[in-house]
């Protein structure tokens, strides 16, 4: 069943020009110049119920218009969009009841108040009954390791804890829809994993429709099963995580602590970047030989103490997609519908 569904979706802004000297900004005051600007272009698409998309692109790209558009926090200039079968700016309030949404950088919870005083106001503000409320707050709290947690202000919370609670706390309603735009910026290794195998469980468990942008492979890998890329506001890719780490996911790059010194060696596609008595970094090209290929050899040869595997940047690699002309890629990508 489609539970989102966008025809021809278009957002325009009209941003007023400053002229440069004195001169200039008398005349801007008096009869300012102004310019549009394409955030969105025409983007068309649709997510089935029980999805978990990812929905990348570089900064400016148009991923959090889109994501405004179909909460109806914006009214689009063209085109058409359905969120579970309600038009998101004409029956906002309607729409509201039925999904969550959780912005990295834009808090719902009150800054000085503890969690647990937000969570009972947005209960009210949802019309949750006491009792619904008390239970699923139980299991949230419980899922999300909230305990000694909710009587905290959350000023005096880590970022990772905060944004526990503020997933927990989009989901106090039971939303079939969460949008998540950058949930995991700013936080440390260990708070991204357990947000990310959160998320994980709420599509895969509870069945909740994922939608996600973020700058960050590895939510991307963990979190979501479809990924669809936009550039200039425009839809350029769109396929699955599988085939996306397989033609442009390929390479990792590892940095290990040495125990002790050891001597280069040679596999299919490995390239040492750093190489010093106590540590190295190799670049892997994962299609001729596997991280675990590399990880093993080193073992062999030397303990390690501290080992980090990371992803090349999310930047590098949507540059590479929008570069990349229709049919260069090893078989055809196909679009998902």
């Amino acid at each position: 069943m489609t539970i989102i569904q966008t025809e021809n979706l278009r957002k325009e802004f009209v941003l007023k020009l400053k002229e440069p000297g004195l001169g200039g900004s008398i005349r801007s005051l008096f009869r300012p110049n102004y310019r549009q600007v394409e955030a969105v272009k025409g983007v068309s698409f649709s997510v089935e119920t029980g999805q978990s998309l990812a929905f990348i692109g570089p900064n400016g790209a148009g991923k959090s218009t889109t994501i405004k558009m179909l909460t109806g926090i914006l009214h689009p200039s063209g085109g058409s969009a359905q969120v579970m079968g309600l038009n998101p700016w004409k029956q906002r309030q309607t729409l509201a009841m039925h999904i969550g949404t959780v912005f990295g950088q834009k808090s719902q919870l009150w800054f000085h108040l503890p969690p647990q005083d937000s969570f009972d106001l947005l209960a009210k503000i949802y019309e949750v009954p006491y009792r619904q409320y008390k239970e699923r707050l139980a299991n949230l709290v419980d899922m999300f390791a909230l305990g000694t947690l909710l009587k905290t202000p959350v000023r005096k919370l880590s970022l990772g804890q905060r944004m526990r609670c503020e997933i927990a706390a989009s989901l106090l309603h039971n939303p079939e829809i969460l949008f998540l735009d950058e949930p995991t910026i700013g936080l440390d290794v260990v708070a991204r994993s357990q947000i990310r195998k959160l998320i994980a469980h709420l599509n895969s468990r509870k069945g909740v429709t994922i939608f996600l942008t973020s700058h960050d492979a590895g939510d991307i890998e963990n979190i979501c099963k479809r990924v669809m890329v936009i550039n200039y506001g425009e839809v350029i890719l769109d396929t699955t995580v599988t085939e996306l780490k397989r033609h442009y996911l390929r390479t990792k790059v590892v940095s290990v602590r040495l125990g002790q010194p050891i001597e280069e060696f040679t596999l299919p596609g490995v390239k040492f970047l750093k190489h010093r008595d106590h540590g190295v970094k190799i670049q892997i090209d994962t299609t001729l030989t596997p991280v675990e290929t590399v990880i093993s050899t080193l073992m062999a040869r030397a303990s390690l103490p501290d080992i980090n595997i990371a992803d090349p940047p999310l930047e590098e690699v949507i540059q590479l997609i929008y570069q990349k002309k229709p049919g260069e890629e090893e078989g055809n990508v196909s679009e998902i519908c």
